[in-house]
């Protein structure tokens, strides 16, 4: 389990090395894999305690490039030149030999050593037009030593070298082969999104234009039925001599001047009454209600 998450979720995988130590502390490959775990979430020296233990276990040499790279981690480069010349360097396969060159050349970079550290990458394997599993991690090793060197025309051959031989994109050379021939990526996916945007403003233009027409429509209406109801009020008026009062009109506002002239305090225009009726005669107090007598 923990070497299938360790490059997926390195801390679940942490997670499950140390339930595995509580649970077999004496078996060589969990050790070796909690030691794996540990330094794939860069807990240097907790890794390097584990791959002691399985080095102790097991006798072999295999873990001595990953050891010294945890002492390039805990920040002791020179313990990581002093194990590169170490004996059991030369009891390692190639494959091992050539990741102790790299660890080599990183603790060379570490001291300031830069020059030197492009000198321990220069080697056969890194020659060879063969390409194998160690292939592109060394080429570009190489390339960005040589960046950072200045030698920028060397870098960007060794960058397009590291591409034709990272089949597995184990590294991100194209990436950088982009950035030294000043290629500059777009994400479509941001194209999409400005222009979801600028479909969504036209929509909100076109809804307020619309919008607007409605209102129009509606105060058209409205003015139509005011107009109606003005109608009906001044033929209700010349029918029975009855004034109806609005409060809208201006021929009110001489009255309500004339009565703060005269000290009387008038009414607000809400506390009048809407309908105002035609004084009564005597004669029409004299007749009973209902009567239909003159």
């Amino acid at each position: 389990m923990v070497a299938k998450l360790i490059d997926e979720d390195p801390e679940q995988a942490y997670g499950y090395s140390r339930v595995a130590l509580r649970l077999a502390s004496r078996v060589a490959a969990v050790r070796e894999a909690a030691g794996f775990a540990a330094y794939a979430n860069e807990k240097y020296s907790e890794a390097l305690a584990e791959f002691r233990a399985a080095r102790r276990m097991t006798g072999s040499a295999e873990l001595w490039p990953v050891m010294a790279d945890c002492e390039r981690g805990l920040g002791r480069p020179e313990k990581a030149l002093d194990m590169a010349g170490e004996p059991e360097v030369q009891r390692l396969d190639k494959a091992g030999q050539v990741e102790m060159r790299l660890v080599a050349a990183g603790a060379r970079r570490d001291m300031g050593q830069l020059d030197a550290a492009i000198v321990t990458l220069q080697s056969p394997e890194l020659a060879s037009n063969s390409v194998q599993p160690w292939t592109a991690r060394l080429r570009y090793a190489y390339a960005d030593a040589l960046l950072e060197a200045g030698r920028e025309g060397e870098a960007r051959e060794w960058f397009a070298k590291t591409v034709e031989a990272d089949k597995e994109h184990t590294t991100n050379a194209s990436d950088r082969l982009a950035e030294l021939d000043g290629v500059e990526f777009v994400d479509a996916f941001d194209e999409d999104e400005d222009v979801e945007d600028g479909e969504g403003e036209q929509l909100v233009a076109e809804a307020r234009i619309d919008g607007s027409d409605v209102e129009s429509d509606e105060d058209d209406d409205e003015d139509d039925e005011n107009e109606d109801e003005d109608a009906d009020v001044a033929e209700a008026e010349k029918a029975d001599g009855t004034e109806y009062y609005d409060p809208d009109d201006e021929e009110y506002e001489g009255d309500d001047e004339d009565e703060a002239d005269g000290d009387v305090a008038a009414k607000p225009a809400l506390d009048r009454p809407l309908f105002v009726a035609p004084e009564a005669s005597a004669d029409d107090e004299a007749q009973e209600p209902g009567s239909d007598k003159a």
